[in-house]
């Protein structure tokens, strides 16, 4: 598979995942010091490694909420329990999630994490941060 191919995959997964609306956006808000960027993450982390055989949507997401609660990634994390419902994930699912994150990544990120998905549960909607 060549980089045209690895993009379009990836742009193909991060839509389905992500969504149009935030795809655009971030597109349209690319700029010559983040055109690159974009690029490189729709190319690999959609491209390739979301698109690996090896685990499903569902858990793709879960993963990827604990981590970015464990690095303080609030932005992020608002936008991929977005994600995660539209994967499938059941809002007792990232409770249960969070709740695993208090005890391996400490209290308080588990404690703004909730309040995060507090905000996107009650809204329906996440921050939007490039991604």
């Amino acid at each position: 598979m060549d980089d045209v191919e690895r993009h379009e995959r990836g742009m193909r997964i991060r839509r389905e995942v992500l969504g149009d609306a935030h795809v655009d956006r971030a597109g349209e808000a690319a700029t010559p010091l983040t055109a690159d960027f974009q690029n490189f993450i729709t190319r690999y982390a959609w491209g390739e490694v979301w698109a690996r055989p090896g685990l499903d949507r569902r858990t793709r997401s879960c993963i990827t909420i604990a981590m970015l609660v464990a690095l303080h990634h609030d932005h992020e994390l608002a936008m991929h329990i977005e994600a995660a419902l539209k994967n499938g994930v059941t809002e007792g699912e990232i409770r249960e999630v969070l709740l695993q994150t208090a005890i391996y990544a400490g209290v308080p990120a588990a404690n703004r994490a909730f309040a995060v998905a507090q905000g996107v549960l009650v809204t329906g909607s996440a921050v939007e941060e490039s991604g």
